[in-house]
């Protein structure tokens, strides 16, 4: 409940601008919404491609769209993605695999997802090269402290595994299954492009549900700029521990599109209306087919 307490907390200190941007949904023009709506809709599907990809055998199909589906509400009630982790773990091990597979399927797709994240990112920088301004996003004196954290988190991980052996065995064994799964997946040219064509089209399907609900709202912004904002936005607020990134998200978003040149007006009602079509208006449907599956012993 802390994350929406902050979430309250700062929606009350702001609220002359949410004020504004809710006035602005008023104005969105539906067949961009609908068109948004079918992008947010498709990434589902990548989402069970890659899931598809991770493992060599062929998974249910409408079983595994429709835990891609539950996943997303379960998403939102534990933090950094862990809810859908755990309902995909169990649709794997329910699926027959072993829990040591099915840890390291879920490995493979974490990274595959982070890495096409990262290279769309990348691929859009070079091509916008004016898109992100880190001077307007990042407070003065904020890049040297968040620079020493990024280094710390290794070397800490480092000492960890140092000073427990039994914690570094289980690590190993680990990365021997994984690499083992990653080797077996990748010798199938279906399994390695639906793995990693699944993990660009999923974030370039968010990215464009931003854009077009950006133009349902008239957001005066170049496409390629608001896909910039969106994946500079999501991959910054992924160290940020809150449900489903509810309130970081929302507030890094804004603020990459007041740094990229939108009105804080519409830029609020653009996040305002993306977050709903993308979270909330499919978070109840989400929780009652995570509970028919749990109740059908799916998951």
């Amino acid at each position: 409940m802390l994350p929406l307490l902050l979430v309250g907390v700062v929606a009350v200190r702001h609220r002359s601008v949410l004020a504004a941007g809710f006035g602005q949904l008023a104005t969105a023009r539906w067949p961009w919404l609908l068109a948004a709506a079918l992008a947010t809709c498709l990434t589902w599907v990548a989402a069970a491609f890659t899931r598809q990809g991770a493992v060599v055998e062929r998974l249910p199909r409408r079983r595994l769209l429709a835990t891609q589906f539950a996943a997303g509400a379960a998403n939102h009630l534990l933090p950094t993605g862990l809810g859908a982790s755990a309902v995909n773990l169990r649709f794997l091990t329910v699926c027959g695999l072993p829990l040591a597979r099915s840890s390291a399927a879920l490995a493979l797709y974490l990274l595959a997802e982070s890495v096409g994240r990262l290279a769309l990112l990348g691929a859009l920088l070079i091509a916008f090269p004016d898109a992100l301004r880190l001077g307007t996003l990042l407070p003065e004196g904020a890049v040297g402290p968040l620079l020493m954290v990024a280094g710390a988190v290794p070397v800490v991980a480092a000492g960890v595994l140092a000073l427990s052996s039994r914690l570094r065995g289980a690590l190993v064994s680990f990365l021997r299954t994984a690499l083992g799964e990653a080797r077996s997946v990748h010798a199938r040219p279906a399994r390695a492009l639906a793995l990693w064509g699944g993990a660009l089209a999923f974030p370039a399907l968010q990215a464009s549900a931003l854009v077009l609900v950006g133009r349902s709202l008239g957001l005066a912004l170049p496409a390629g700029h608001l896909a910039v904002a969106y994946l500079a936005a999501t991959v910054a607020v992924a160290l940020v521990p809150t449900p489903g990134g509810i309130g970081s998200v929302e507030a890094a978003l804004v603020v990459a599109l007041v740094a990229a040149g939108g009105p804080a007006a519409v830029a609020t009602a653009v996040v305002l209306a993306f977050r709903l079509l993308t979270v909330w208006l499919p978070l109840l449907p989400g929780a009652l087919t995570l509970a028919a599956l749990v109740r059908a012993r799916v998951i």
